[in-house]
């Protein structure tokens, strides 16, 4: 069973050892820090502020925001965001916005899911926030949807290393995960939600005997090869008990409760609603006009519209996943965002370490995927990140994210050799820019992808569509570290690790850098790495500004 964490409102994680990166990063967040999270949604916009005290580390929401604007109410006969939807985001973005700077946010992290993800206008509408929000919306998939919110989950419960299913009912989507307060074990998202069956499938009102036995029909479908693959993460005879999380979930659960108790739960954190209660819900709520069910308690115009299908969603998931009961949790995403960010920032390293190191061992799953030359791109990573070391402070001022994103790209520049080898660096953008690395959002991801694409051939140009859409920030970035990628895979030209080390020294009167390298083997002079070397470093010189000059030293 799940026990509800002492505090809904804040959860303390230790961290009794860091990582050089992570004690660079906690030193630059030296005191109490305010940070908004935001969740634009298929169905609703939701915002949590929280003030971290990063000594300890851990948060406590300060505030918090809804608006259901129904983005997932495209445009009749087409899968675009109406513009009505659009505007209505953007109000809501901005009463965000306002509350944020009210309680003076240091940071704002914003996502898109679903309807944003989906939507062939989904860029119009990221830009008009950017432009007329002053907000930077990170898409983020389906599968990194679900890892954010089984973090939310684990900052609010505990589960004592049992197998716990985790469903989050979104207006677009359906996510569902497998696991035990360590590294998750199974993720998964499914084009089923309710906002999305109620538009598809519901045109009765009450809904008909017909189109309700359609629409369990039409669930079980959709979430039965998901819900396989989860049984299949269990071992032979462990209990699974499951955890539900989002507002249709939490509306079912005040509903039973007031049918059952007479009144709302003195806490809906930790609340548990059997299976025969909710079917007892969902056989009044199929009954009920639409103005029948407004009149409920707790129950606002916009839910009352989509709960229904929501019901049957979860009615559907508790079935096949053989469960009688399911235990509440109100964090979810926005929390999950505001734990990723604090991983991220290099503050949890304790009970939720796994967490610590889920960028890294996405990128290796991606490598292994792609079947990457290892060895070869372990090198080149060592040798970015050596120039990145021995020039920051002198040629550029990037601080740890920037060194992750670097040794991320060298890690997969090469992988577009899985799909030819013939302009196998545009594959290599292509193949991470669509790979769902977890851990990175979509700018971190096409930051990536870029980065690769350009460690050989063509510099980037702003006639290069992907690069020109890019921020001014996001472009330099490209530009530099694709520069020092450039030559760090030139220095491994023969990929047998001719080359040891090396050691950069700068004139800054002369404008010139010297790149001194031991060979592995004193007899071998790396001809062949100092051709290529030499053949590529026109586009480090002239994005630094400087001449470089390779020798070899004993």
């Amino acid at each position: 069973m799940v026990d509800s964490a002492t505090s809904t409102l804040g959860q303390t994680l230790y961290a009794p050892q860091l990582s050089a990166t992570s004690i660079e990063l906690r030193q630059s967040l030296q005191g109490e820090r305010i940070l908004a999270a935001i969740d634009v949604g298929t169905n609703s916009v939701h915002m949590v502020v929280v003030k971290i005290q990063p000594e300890l580390p851990a948060f406590t929401i300060i505030g918090r925001e809804k608006d259901t604007v129904r983005l997932g109410n495209f445009r009749p006969g087409t899968n675009c965001l109406s513009d009505e939807a659009m505007d209505r985001g953007i109000a809501a973005l901005k009463r965000c916005k306002q509350i944020a700077d009210s309680h003076q946010a240091d940071d704002i992290v914003t996502v898109a899911t679903s309807a944003t993800r989906e939507a062939t206008n989904g860029q119009v509408f990221i830009e008009r926030v950017k432009q007329e929000v002053g907000l930077e919306i990170n898409l983020i998939s389906g599968l990194e949807e679900a890892r954010r919110i089984y973090l939310g989950v684990l900052s609010g419960m505990e589960l004592h290393g049992n197998p716990h299913a985790i469903i989050d009912i979104g207006g677009g989507s359906t996510e569902i995960i497998l696991g035990t307060g360590e590294r998750h074990r199974f993720l998964s998202s499914t084009k089923v939600g309710a906002v999305r069956l109620n538009a598809q499938m519901v045109t009765s009102n009450p809904i008909s005997k017909e189109e309700f036995l359609q629409l369990q029909a039409y669930v079980r479908g959709r979430l039965e090869p998901n819900i396989d693959e989860l049984k299949t993460k269990l071992d032979k005879g462990e209990p699974l008990s499951l955890v539900g999380t989002s507002g249709t979930i939490e509306s079912l659960a005040i509903l039973t409760a007031i049918d059952k108790l007479g009144a709302l739960p003195a806490r809906l954190n930790g609340y548990t609603m059997t299976i025969g209660e909710l079917e007892k819900g969902i056989h009044k709520l199929r009954r009920m006009s639409f103005s029948e069910r407004l009149k409920l308690p707790e129950i606002s115009a916009r839910r009352a519209e989509i709960i229904v299908p929501g019901a049957v969603i979860l009615k559907e998931a508790m079935r096949m996943l053989d469960v009688d009961r399911i235990t509440i949790c109100e964090h979810a995403l926005r929390e999950g965002l505001v734990v990723d960010w604090m991983l991220t920032h290099g503050l949890i390293e304790d009970r939720m370490q796994y967490q610590q190191s889920v960028r890294e061992r996405s990128v290796l799953k991606a490598a292994k995927k792609y079947r990457v030359d290892n060895p070869h791109s372990q090198r080149a990573a060592k040798f970015a990140l050596a120039l990145f070391d021995q020039t920051r402070g002198v040629l550029h001022q990037w601080g740890p994210l920037e060194r992750e994103t670097l040794w991320a790209a060298a890690m997969l520049h090469n992988c577009g050799h899985f799909v030819s080898h013939g302009s196998h660096h545009k594959h290599s953008y292509y193949l991470i820019r669509n790979g769902e690395l977890l851990g990175f959002t979509s700018n971190e991801i096409e930051l990536i992808a870029n980065i690769a694409r350009y460690h050989r051939k063509s510099m980037p140009k702003m006639k290069h569509d992907p690069y020109k859409a890019l921020t001014k920030e996001h472009r330099k970035i490209v530009s530099q570290l694709s520069a020092m990628l450039r030559l760090a895979v030139g220095l491994d030209r023969r990929r047998m690790g001719a080359i040891a080390t090396f050691q950069t020294t700068y004139d800054a009167k002369k404008r010139a850098m010297t790149l001194g390298f031991t060979p592995t083997d004193r007899q071998d002079n790396c001809e062949l790495e100092v051709w290529s070397v030499n053949d590529k470093k026109n586009y480090f010189e002239q994005e630094f500004d400087l001449t470089l000059m390779l020798e070899q030293t004993t």
